[in-house]
């Protein structure tokens, strides 16, 4: 099955400026990008999955050919219903590689014809991460070179100086 979609999926808690270029390389070599952003409450994400939808939608609203939507269930099926089989992932370091090869091997043994295609952000924005914009953000630091505006402005809603 050859592909025109791919679903770049993540929790997006924020979306970062490293996902954003993800995306937009994405966007480049896909005539479809579906952002899907998991639900994920093991993860008890700071924003809720309404919330990480419509910000990840602002970030990227200069891209025609992106789409953003929420999701929960197999990762499988959700990209199957978008019509794919094909998942973009971002790989910022080599201690990334394992755990996305575990994930690739999984999903493609849970279904056969899965592929995951794996890309790299800017070496300038290779160290982001939304896990350390939060904490940046908790501590009254200046996220703003690593998120879009709308991001840093729901950050420091979360977290008024």
């Amino acid at each position: 099955m050859r592909t025109q979609t791919v679903v770049y999926p993540g929790t997006f808690d924020p979306i970062t400026n490293g996902h954003i270029d993800l995306v937009e390389r994405a966007a480049r070599l896909f005539d479809r990008v579906v952002v899907a952003i998991a639900e994920s409450q093991k993860k008890q994400p700071l924003f809720n999955l309404g919330e990480r939808v419509e910000l990840s939608q602002q970030s990227l609203l200069h891209l025609e050919n992106v789409e953003v939507c929420g999701f929960s269930g197999l990762l499988t099926d959700f990209v199957t219903d978008q019509g794919s089989n094909c998942v973009l992932r971002g790989l910022r370091a080599v201690a990334d590689f394992e755990y996305e090869f575990q994930l690739a091997n999984m999903n493609r043994a849970i279904k056969p014809d899965f592929e995951s295609v794996f890309l790299t952000p800017a070496e300038d924005l290779a160290y982001i991460s939304s896990s350390l914009v939060r904490e940046i953000a908790s501590l009254g630091g200046d996220i703003t070179p690593f998120v879009a505006p709308a991001v840093a402005a729901a950050l420091q809603q979360k977290f008024p100086a």
